[in-house]
């Protein structure tokens, strides 16, 4: 007997809260299935291990800033001798959230079962690195379907835990204008990919390059890097471009008049009416609802819950204030510092 589709409608969708993607390495790494690729012995399990060292100790990476939690690096071509040696290289800080595998079974011979087994036992992962994704393949042969399904079943597991799946992977020998045509094997790698880095240098063993970055939450990033010796880093050589403010004074104005009301039931033009006692700012009905929605997981952390309801009458806002979930210390007014304060992670700002 065939299944039936299960679908939402666009009233659905656009009026559920969902909770959002989490970036480990703001504006570079999401949640997802990610492909690292460059040319052999170019330095990307450098870059590798100072990504999960960074995510594991909450460290600044690439110049970006991460959200700290334990990492997995299957190094697959390595052992414990040379990666102490790498270690101690990048004087790396002894941490109980790095961790480290020599071996692991295949793509659907055991490996989302391993996985899934150190997630239970680490609630916190944020990334697994596996070096390199040609270890873990069961296809000798690359082929579009081939490649698609292996990584579909990754991309999978990366979806259930809401982790970070990176795969090192090798180029091509040919230069190409477009640096992702020089992923390896056929598109359906890069293609079932949420992402995808490479690391060019600007000529062998110039130990100056570029990381290319695309992604579908990421967006397209070009990263120009410097090999530091010194430290074994890849190191920006220039100044990445300012993130954009996450502030968002109808937000912090829901905070401030819903921390003194407790209790709010109307359309979205009566809140706004409601909110011209907190600021003059000057709100739109169409843009409160979608902000609500978007933000609706981050208000929950501050005590705030938000439910957006169609009645006969029509659409109805519900907020309601809890002040033991709140997370904040509810101390300070101030307007500037509660923007900061409560809605810093949001990545949907009304003011962009």
């Amino acid at each position: 007997m065939q299944k039936k589709l299960q679908t939402n409608t666009a009233e659905e969708i656009l009026s559920t809260v969902y909770k959002p993607i989490e970036y480990f390495i703001d504006g570079l790494l999401a949640q997802g299935l990610y492909i690292l690729a460059g040319s052999q012995k170019v330095g990307k399990s450098w870059l590798a291990l100072d990504i999960c060292h960074s995510i594991a100790t909450g460290s600044d990476v690439l110049k970006r800033k991460t959200v700290q939690g334990t990492s997995l690096y299957l190094c697959l071509e390595d052992n414990f001798v040379r990666i102490q040696d790498r270690l101690f290289s990048i004087s790396a800080e002894p941490t109980e959230k790095m961790h480290f595998a020599v071996m692991a079974d295949t793509i659907g011979n055991g490996l989302e079962n391993q996985i899934e087994d150190f997630y239970n036992n680490h609630s916190d992962l944020k990334v697994i690195i596996i070096d390199t994704l040609q270890k873990v393949r069961n296809e000798t042969e690359s082929g579009y379907g081939k490649d698609y399904k292996e990584m579909s079943m990754l991309k999978a597991l990366a979806d259930k835990l809401r982790i970070a799946v990176v795969l090192i992977h090798h180029t091509r020998k040919c230069k190409d204008s477009d640096p992702f045509n020089m992923i390896s094997g056929s598109t359906g790698i890069s293609g079932c990919a949420d992402g995808s880095m490479v690391l060019v240098e600007t000529f062998r063993g110039s130990r100056k390059g570029t990381i290319y970055c695309v992604g579908r939450d990421i967006g397209n990033a070009e990263i120009a890097v410097e090999f530091d010796e010194a430290v074994m880093k890849w190191l920006v050589s220039d100044e990445p471009p300012p993130m954009k403010s996450h502030d968002n004074i109808f937000l912090s104005a829901v905070y401030l008049f819903i921390r003194v009301r407790f209790h709010f039931v109307g359309s979205a033009t009566e809140l706004i009416d409601e909110l011209k006692s907190i600021t003059d700012e000057e709100f739109f009905p169409n843009r409160v609802t979608r902000d609500l929605v978007q933000n609706g997981y981050e208000l929950s952390k501050y005590g705030i819950e938000f439910q957006y309801k169609r009645t006969h009458a029509g659409r109805i806002i519900h907020l309601d204030y809890y002040s033991e979930r709140d997370s904040s210390d509810g101390k300070n007014d101030d307007k500037v510092t509660v923007t900061q304060r409560c809605l810093e992670v949001s990545q949907t700002s009304i003011q962009r």
